[in-house]
């Protein structure tokens, strides 16, 4: 893992409850992440895996849910987590155009460790999102194969590099260069603590309208021209708590994520795919449970306000670590992004 500098390294502090030790999405025990950049000529992309725990996700499965802020994506998957609630495979971030391709790795990678899908049990969900770095990277070359999939799966860790990495390589967010950023809550409950942890693919946001939690507006000059343009990015924000929740509760959540987003001077556009999903550790679903009555621990719904703040928060800093990480990039056909860090 590089060290690269961070969101609380210039100053862009999110609220006011504590971080976790690495301030990260993996601060939630079990939780990986691992990344493959592609960057070879005018290719600017890859793949970003999260890996919820070190077991078989197939067989025991992690509650989870869904939100659409803005449903222009691609993503896969997402049917089945609103309807039953829960993940059965790892989350792969990548380009629009990689998602078939990133679907497809994930089920040979089930398949693996689970012969019988699609044979004596069911058929497996891989769950896959996207954003469309196609400003900096050749979109069309469809240049993630299956092997970068597998790649990224292989690195998870619990240390991982933020900002122009993984699926983040060719994105933009307001105007400069943005990518993957994290950030983390932790919470006290019952005299025990627990965190929330945030990671985002973060390409969205027209330039000229990021506002920072100090309040200052920053705009570059060389994407005035861009500040009243069409807002058509996209971002994904992927959240995971060790706090038992069932599915419902883990929605009202997430939900909350679009206050993040609403802080730093997005509206959520008609050509935005701004979606959500989040999972918790802590409530874990048998794929061979035989009784037909099981026992599940959720949170006192009275105590779910710390948890809204803590995922608007997060989500928020996620944005700017992944902007004050990323640096600035030319790409494709000379199409530049310069970098937060320049700017301020």
């Amino acid at each position: 893992m590089q060290r690269t500098a961070r969101a609380r390294d210039v100053g862009l502090a999110c609220g006011n409850l504590p971080t976790g030790e690495l301030n990260s999405i993996t601060d939630v025990q079990g939780v990986r992440v691992g990344h493959h950049t592609l960057v070879d000529g005018d290719i600017r992309t890859g793949v970003t895996a999260i890996v919820p725990y070190g077991g078989n996700l197939y067989r025991e499965k992690p509650v989870a849910a869904v939100h659409v802020l803005n449903g222009f994506g691609k993503s896969a998957g997402l049917i089945q987590v609103e309807e039953l609630g829960t993940i059965e495979t790892p989350i792969l971030l990548t380009n629009t155009l990689a998602v078939g391709t990133c679907c497809t790795a994930l089920v040979r990678h089930a398949i693996e460790h689970n012969p019988d899908i699609g044979r004596e049990t069911a058929t497996v969900n891989p769950v896959v999102f996207e954003c469309n770095d196609g400003y900096l990277n050749d979109i069309q070359a469809l240049a993630v194969t299956e092997e970068d999939a597998r790649t990224a799966l292989a690195n998870a860790s619990s240390r991982f590099d933020v900002g122009s990495v993984g699926a983040g390589c060719g994105m933009s967010t307001f105007g400069f260069k943005g990518g993957i950023g994290t950030s983390s809550r932790r919470l006290d409950l019952d005299d025990r603590s627990y965190h929330l942890g945030v990671l985002v693919l973060s390409n969205f946001g027209r330039a000229g309208d990021l506002r920072l939690p100090d309040g200052r507006v920053v705009v570059q000059p060389e994407t005035q021209m861009e500040r009243y343009a069409t807002e058509k990015g996209s971002i994904i924000i992927i959240a995971a708590t060790d706090i038992p929740l069932n599915d419902r509760q883990l929605k009202r959540v997430i939900r909350r994520s679009g206050v993040g987003l609403a802080r730093l001077g997005s509206f959520w556009g008609h050509g935005s795919g701004d979606i959500a999903l989040g999972f918790t550790t802590a409530n874990v679903l048998s794929h061979d449970e035989k009784a037909a009555l099981v026992n599940i621990c959720i949170l006192n719904e009275n105590r779910i306000d710390l948890l809204f703040e803590a995922v608007a928060d997060a989500t928020q800093e996620a944005v700017i670590d992944a902007l004050v990480a990323a640096g600035s990039m030319t790409g494709r056909a000379g199409h530049h992004r310069p970098a937060l860090t320049d700017a301020l």
